[in-house]
């Protein structure tokens, strides 16, 4: 636009000075340009130039671009800020993008194509143990971000183009076919995905891993032939083994395209690896097995436990029994320990009864001796005990007869004394009297 301008004006500035030279030969010349000067044109024309000049000495640099700038005389400079810059008239400018996007895609029919600067077909890898897949990444690139790398790069590979599809995507091919070396497919699904995306990774950003191969064979033999005592091999099965070159102790690298250009990997992204059908099979064999193996081995465990349960159980039955019989017999031993104390009380209270029995013995004897020796007292003065018994029990025999002799009179006056007492009883009282002072003088 400004040079459209510019022309605009340099054009003006001619028809001006042309109008100029008319007017000076007295040419009739409408009456708007009466006035206009060989200096006007003059004007006209620098201030056209001018314009026409900016347009070559200004440019915007565009966020996410670097710029190589190419002068007349040949020199070269590079820009990599965005904003507005100088540069000198004539100078040539390449603009190249600062962000390289590369990725796999299977189907050419995904709707971010055309935001993608490089697209790849899916890459084949070849794992160790002889497994093929598929390989599906996403990638990041940046272009250097100094001025002497990016100069040189953008000379040595002039187009964005030629950098993309002629390095960028055959390193990236490369170094995931050389990852993919690096380990085996078995490696790879349990466990180690993480440690190949990181491997490819590094080996993008600084070179090639050297590394050695090595085979390892491993000898399986069949069971021992009872008959001979041999056995014989049954099968050789050969693996292989990849190890890292060290100098110093730091794995050596090999330099490719990416690093010797200080193209920068920003980001990577393995999106998968699809592995072959046939090792999916096996996978799936092998899955089905672990899981028949599992079942099994859930089964065994299961079995011990309820072994473990039923051993438990005894051994609590065992101790519950073992307990109950110690119950009982210390029940026992506390009735047998009772007993010998009752029978040890009996004992003590026997041998204080047999005391007592004693005590009474010789009390009763005492009494006796005591007795006896009062009779034998009696004896020596005459009369015995039983003697003075017999006698008193023979008077009271005779009391009785005469009592029963007398004769009461059939009529009574009952009366009175001032004692209270009755006739019947002063009259038996003195027939008794009588009778005993009868008895007396007998």
């Amino acid at each position: 636009m400004i040079v459209f301008l510019g022309v605009l004006v340099v054009f003006a500035g001619i028809v001006a000075f042309i109008i100029s030279k008319l007017e000076k030969q007295n040419s009739k010349l409408p009456a708007i340009f009466k006035g206009i000067t060989k200096l006007h044109g003059i004007i006209l024309v620098i201030a056209g130039l001018t314009l026409m000049l900016l347009n070559s000495m200004f440019f915007f640099a565009d966020r996410g671009f670097n710029y190589l700038l190419v002068s007349p005389t040949g020199h070269m400079s590079a820009v990599m800020e965005q904003g507005i810059k100088i540069m000198v008239p004539g100078t040539k400018l390449d603009k190249w993008q600062k962000y390289i996007d590369v990725k796999v895609v299977s189907k050419q029919t995904e709707s971010d194509l055309d935001e993608l600067e490089g697209v790849m077909n899916p890459i084949p890898v070849r794992f160790i143990d002889q497994v093929t897949a598929q390989g599906h990444v996403s990638l990041r690139f940046q272009l250097p971000e100094d001025s002497p790398s990016f100069i040189k790069l953008a000379v040595k590979y002039r187009t964005m183009s030629n950098l993309v599809n002629n390095t960028i995507i055959p390193t990236v091919r490369e170094q995931l076919i050389n990852t993919g070396y690096m380990f085996a497919a078995q490696n790879y699904i349990s466990g180690e995905a993480q440690s190949f995306r990181q491997t490819f990774e590094e080996q993008l950003k600084e070179g090639t891993y050297a590394v050695n191969k090595l085979e390892v064979k491993d000898t399986i033999y069949d069971a021992i032939d009872m008959t001979t005592k041999q056995r014989t091999i049954k099968e050789i099965q050969t693996s292989y083994k990849v190890e890292k070159i060290l100098e110093n102790g730091i794995p050596k690298r090999i330099p490719h395209e990416l690093s010797e250009n200080n193209i920068i990997v920003s980001q990577v992204i393995v999106d998968k690896i699809d592995l072959e059908a046939t090792f999916k099979q096996r996978l799936e064999a092998q899955r089905d097995e672990s899981a028949k193996r599992q079942l099994e081995q859930q089964m065994i465990e299961t079995a011990k436990a309820e072994q473990q349960r039923i051993v438990a159980q005894g051994e609590r039955d065992k101790a519950e029994e073992r307990v109950n019989q110690e119950k009982e017999q210390v029940k026992a031993l506390i009735a047998i320990e009772t007993k010998l104390k009752q029978e040890e009380t009996n004992k003590k209270l026997a041998a204080i009864a047999l005391e007592t029995e004693k005590l009474n013995a010789m009390k009763k004897k005492v009494t006796a001796d005591a007795e006896a020796y009062e009779i034998a007292k009696k004896v020596n003065a005459g009369i015995t005990p039983e003697v003075k018994l017999a006698m008193e029990l023979d008077r009271d025999v005779k009391v009785a007869a005469e009592i029963a002799k007398i004769k009461f009179p059939e009529t009574m006056i009952m009366g009175g004394d001032s004692k209270g007492g009755t006739p019947l009883e002063s009259l038996i009282g003195a027939a008794m009297a009588k009778q005993l002072q009868t008895s007396k003088g007998n």
